[in-house]
């Protein structure tokens, strides 16, 4: 069974729209972080200040990694809408349920192969 084209073409859409958020959120999360001034190694600011701006740096560097990942996922999504092989189960072969691909557009696995994965 494949999707009809016009889903397919729907869900591609929305995943380059959720791409473009995603790059847009990275490339804001890198300007909030302290580390990337310039000036801040020519700074003698106190070491609570020090502190602070590390703690905040460790924060978007965290958040910058889920993102990426993130739009690993879509991108890997739509290379496999282009393939032939999007809503195909990684595991089983199977085809991933709608609703779960309506939650989640990224799905590799059907439900049951996810739960088996998580044990």
């Amino acid at each position: 069974m494949k999707f009809p084209k016009e889903l397919l073409n729907s869900i591609y859409r929305n995943l380059l729209k959720l791409r473009k958020v995603r790059e847009e959120r990275i490339s804001s999360i890198k300007l909030q972080d302290p580390f990337s001034d310039p000036d801040r190694l020519n700074d003698n600011a106190a070491s609570d200040t020090e502190a602070k701006e590390e703690s905040s740096h460790e924060r978007m560097e965290a958040l910058e990694k889920v993102l990426r990942r993130g739009l690993e996922e879509i991108n890997l999504a739509l290379t496999r809408i282009k393939k032939g092989t999007y809503g195909k189960c990684q595991n089983c072969g199977q085809m991933i349920d709608t609703d779960r691909l309506g939650v989640k557009p990224t799905a590799l696995y059907c439900v049951t192969c996810e739960r088996k994965k998580e044990k």
